[in-house]
């Protein structure tokens, strides 16, 4: 006789609970850009002390795999580069090198953290408005190649093979940070969490009351955004562009992105947009995709079962989409449900 009542109080409590949970964001500059979390929450002091204490973990992640720190970890490893020496490394630096071999093995060499020499005298080049010259280009190119990364797993170590090889995990660390930072939140006991890590995006669950985040992405060299939103829940998603790094000399513009094969800056206007199941293959495989031919971005998309790209061309200054099957899945219109 009694259960229907029991029901309804238990169905009045789930709505209660549900009702009480509020939207936070947290931002902080890290790894040179701003880093967003916002947290679902009953609770606005426990957010941010969750939030805090995630921001402190990035710190120490930053130590581990920058290329700026002096006395980083990853510095310090590339130290050692052409000394013959096996390195043993912590768990974090381990575990993304060893992702990084394997993404350079099954990407066509079109991935490649070994790329640093290159990237500085881009860098460079880019603050100075010129191009780098070719023999300094050819003369970086020997310290390059993802295959001078030797991996021990027995003992968790790492040897460089050739001297004045310098390491740059800009194209997977943040978006490695990222699900770093998400896991330590669900940890927590904050799972209805988004962190953005300047642009590499790990979207969570979210409560009952709301169907999804969503995130919007540019059109090539505009910030006009589309006129459809990507709607996410337990995914991650990442969106390669120039839009603010590029060098443009004599008309062309050259993106901050380099093929590793030739050494030289990509001049094909893209948007890469890729989701997956998590933030470190969503980084890489933006940077692979820009880099490849369409149908070799394609090809290598089918390799991850649950990832999904877009690929936005300029073609006589109108973009022009090339999608994965299930992509456009993930669309919705603007002003349709999510957060």
């Amino acid at each position: 006789m009694n259960k229907p009542a029991v029901t309804l109080l238990f169905m009045v409590i789930c709505f209660t609970a549900c009702a009480q949970y509020k939207k936070y964001s947290f931002q902080q500059p890290k790894m040179g850009s701003p880093f967003n979390i916002v947290i679902y929450s009953v609770d606005s002091v426990a957010a941010e002390n969750a939030a805090l204490a995630t921001f402190r973990m990035i710190d120490t992640l930053n130590e581990i795999y920058s290329d700026y720190l002096p006395n980083s970890e990853l510095n310090n490893l590339c130290a050692s580069s052409g000394t013959g020496k096996w390195v043993k490394v912590s768990k974090p630096l381990f575990a993304i090198l060893q992702k990084a071999r394997h993404c350079s093995e099954i990407s066509f060499g079109s991935f490649d953290v070994t790329m640093s020499p290159v990237i500085r005298l881009w860098r460079t080049a880019r603050r100075e408005k010129r191009l780098p010259d070719k023999d300094s280009l050819n003369e970086a190119k020997k310290r390059v190649s993802y295959k001078y990364i030797e991996v021990d797993t027995g003992n968790r170590c790492i040897r460089l093979l050739k001297s004045g090889m310098q390491l740059d995990l800009g194209g997977i660390a943040k978006g490695e940070t990222a699900q770093r930072a998400y896991a330590r939140l669900c940890k927590l006991g904050f799972p209805y969490s988004l962190v953005d890590a300047g642009g590499d995006i790990v979207a969570g669950n979210v409560p009952p009351q709301v169907e999804g985040w969503k995130i919007a992405i540019n059109l090539p060299e505009t910030e006009e955004l589309m006129n459809q939103q990507l709607l996410l829940r337990n995914k991650a998603v990442t969106t390669s562009g120039d839009l603010y790094q590029y060098l443009e000399v004599n008309g062309v513009r050259y993106s901050h992105i380099i093929d590793p094969t030739t050494g030289w800056a990509l001049t094909n206007s893209r948007n890469v947009t890729v989701i997956a199941d998590n933030g470190t293959d969503a980084d890489w495989l933006t940077k692979a995709c820009s880099i490849l031919t369409i149908s070799k971005a394609l090809e290598l998309i089918k390799k991850f079962p649950s990832a999904e790209v877009q690929i936005a061309v300029l073609e006589n200054n109108t973009p022009r989409f090339y999608r994965s099957p299930g992509f456009k899945s993930y669309f919705k219109q603007l002003g349709d449900g999510g957060h």
